[in-house]
């Protein structure tokens, strides 16, 4: 399977913004959903879930599916790097310690998904998630969407001096204000900057070298420099964060690049040889369903399914100008990504 180099599918522009062209464009007929056997998901009692979600997002969740089914879900949650380091690693030691994965890097998606690492299972709500964002096999099937902004005080910032545009972060008038995460712990970062260094060069990031911008491990970091005010401007960074933030009172504005930004898909998928595989299919079902899909918008977060609306203040997916991403791309490059962006901000 090949990720999609095209913009926005036509279905995209009509669904109201969930189908962001990053997938080979699908025409199949509805099917039946697999089926989940309840009985025995209950009587395997606990599930394992390694996420990247935003804590408090991915424990709502998780808390939600223990209390209607009375299943334990066991949540390991850290940066998408080090979630797919972790899962990776007991694999190669023989063991399986995640029954469900839900990864940010689509490019690490379809890798394991070709080694045969991911259970194929359609459940019910597969139909209600473009096919743009999925596998048409079932190997994995987006959760949430993330998309990627510039954010900004807006108390620090004045509404005329705010960056429109990703070459704008370049000018002196930032220098000191910018922050930006790391590749090498958050896999959205990955994407985007195997992304702008190929659309842009390396010049790009050794002009934002030079103007003295922080890098920090997580999105976490960024959005708390920006809530303590020791940095001004998020230099491009997941929008749920700062949708969250302003959302909690903190005078935090997400800006999307004119020159277009990225909407890039975290997706769940059934681990193979999993300890659980059945309470497994069923927290994957249940992360499809409108009940689950409803609770990210309130912590600013964009849902996968097309009729769940987008967070509070912030624009369809649909409006905003989507850049195409090329996976295959980012997946040969990330080893030589990480080491140029270290060799620059080192």
């Amino acid at each position: 399977m090949h990720m999609a180099r095209n913009g926005l599918t036509r279905r995209a522009a009509l669904t109201g913004g969930a189908a962001l062209g990053l997938l080979p464009a699908v025409l199949h007929t509805a099917t039946a959903a697999d089926g989940v056997d309840l009985d025995a998901a209950r009587r395997e009692g606990k599930v394992s879930l390694y996420t990247s979600a935003p804590i408090a997002a991915a424990q709502k969740v998780a808390t939600a599916f223990e209390q209607k089914f009375g299943i334990k879900v066991e949540l390991f949650r850290s940066g998408g790097t080090e979630i797919l380091r972790r899962f990776m690693t007991e694999r190669d030691a023989g063991r399986i310690g995640a029954d469900v994965l839900v990864t940010s890097d689509p490019a690490a998606a379809i890798d394991f998904a070709a080694k045969g690492l991911f259970v194929p299972f359609k459940p019910a709500g597969f139909e209600q998630v473009p096919s743009d964002l999925n596998d048409p096999a079932g190997n994995y099937i987006a959760q949430r969407v993330s998309l990627i902004a510039i954010y900004a005080r807006t108390d620090r910032v004045a509404a005329a001096d705010m960056p429109k545009t990703w070459d704008d972060l370049t000018r002196p008038q930032y220098k000191g204000k910018l922050v930006m995460t790391d590749p090498s712990f958050t896999s959205l970062q990955v994407s985007v900057i195997a992304m702008l260094s190929k659309l842009r060069g390396w010049d790009y990031y050794e002009q934002l070298n030079r103007n003295d911008v922080l890098i920090v491990p997580s999105n976490e970091q960024a959005i708390n420099l920006l809530k303590s005010g020791e940095r001004s401007i998020a230099a491009g960074a997941d929008a749920q964060y700062a949708n969250e933030a302003r959302l909690a009172g903190h005078p935090i504005q997400n800006i999307f690049p004119a020159d277009g930004t990225f909407a890039i898909p975290a997706v769940t998928a059934v681990v193979r040889g999993a300890a659980h595989p059945n309470a497994a299919k069923l927290l994957a079902e249940y992360h499809l369903s409108l009940e689950a899909q409803r609770l990210w918008p309130a912590d600013g977060i964009y849902a996968a399914r097309t009729d769940v609306d987008p967070p509070a203040g912030s624009p369809a997916i649909a409006t905003v100008k989507v850049l195409p991403m090329d996976f295959p791309y980012i997946q040969r490059a990330t080893p030589a990504v990480k080491k140029k962006f270290h060799e620059i901000f080192s």
